[in-house]
């Protein structure tokens, strides 16, 4: 499997913090909130749909609501292939970041 790009990790790992409530806007805001700049909707839009079409996660349509206009909701949830490619990414950083406490730079 191609490695995920650190925004596709992230996305993933949104989409399973939020289930079920996993859809673009909420998706946006997580990582704009955690990471603390602003996520363009295409840096959101764009990897989501690479996710799909890799198997690593599932879109469905949610019923429309009157708050959108009658416009569906898009949902995302992690599959099983998804879940393992976060299991493995957890494993490889945990390998690399081991031992690590500081840089050993020393301030002014």
């Amino acid at each position: 499997m191609r490695p995920l790009l650190r925004s596709e990790e992230m996305l993933l790992l949104a989409v399973w913090k939020l289930q079920p409530n996993a859809y673009g806007v909420p998706i946006r805001q997580y990582l704009s909130e955690v990471t603390g700049r602003d996520w363009p909707i295409a840096s959101v839009y764009v990897p989501l749909d690479r996710l799909v079409e890799r198997g690593l996660i599932r879109a469905t349509d949610a019923p429309p609501t009157g708050k959108r206009g009658g416009r569906r909701r898009r949902l995302f949830t992690l599959t099983p292939k998804g879940e393992a490619a976060l299991v493995e990414l957890n494993r490889i950083h945990n390998t690399l970041w081991d031992g690590f406490t500081h840089l050993g730079l020393q301030s002014g």
